[in-house]
């Protein structure tokens, strides 16, 4: 039997679809530089796609960057990302429900809100069992994961407050910059997303 294939879209570290790679699903990460979702053609049988593009131009935490906030440039990833989905969705055309299952497209609670409308699902890292707070919203068509939260000391949210937590390291691929690593999908959540969208 062909394994399941999963769309991680500009996925950078990969650790949103990493339950799945481990499951053995036939995990494709899209990102850069190795891969643009502005250019990539997605094969017909997709089952799940995750999509996270970049943040930065609708980030509300956007307050002392040199460059300008540019929502049109913003908006060509989120909008490559959302063809992918499209054409997965209607591939192919003879199953009435086609291959794609699931899709969810992620981004930090801001001005990608004001494009896309209202979320179907908002959440904290510490909902997920963290010890910090990062407001993310979800659009897309996915079982809602269950929650297992966590209560953050006064300590922890003090932190969380000038968002000052302890970040993950990562590889040295994807650079070891500040905001790559408050970018890293929670591992909690990422098990329960999972969890509920097999």
């Amino acid at each position: 039997m062909q394994a399941k294939i999963i769309l991680d879209l500009c996925g950078g570290t990969g650790s949103w679809s990493k339950p799945y790679r481990e499951a053995a699903y036939d995990v494709r990460l899209i990102t850069l530089p190795e891969h643009d979702v502005r250019t990539y053609q997605p094969p017909n049988n997709v089952y799940g796609i995750l999509a996270a593009p970049p943040c930065t131009m609708f980030s509300l935490a956007r307050t002392r960057a040199k460059k300008e906030r540019d929502f049109n440039e913003g908006m060509k990833t989120v909008k490559a990302c959302l063809n992918i989905i499209w054409k997965c969705r209607a591939l192919p055309l003879y199953r009435k429900d086609g291959c794609l299952k699931f899709w969810a497209l992620e981004n930090p609670l801001g001005f990608l809100r004001q494009f896309l409308g209202y979320p179907c699902f908002t959440f904290d890292p510490c909902d997920f069992g963290e010890r910090y707070t990062k407001k993310t919203d979800l659009w897309g068509y996915f079982n809602i994961p269950k929650k297992s939260t966590a209560k953050l000391s006064e300590a922890e949210q003090a932190l969380c407050k000038i968002n000052n937590r302890k970040l993950p390291s990562i590889s040295d691929i994807t650079g070891s910059k500040q905001a790559a690593r408050r970018a890293v999908t929670p591992t909690g959540f990422t098990r329960a997303f999972f969890k509920a969208n097999q």
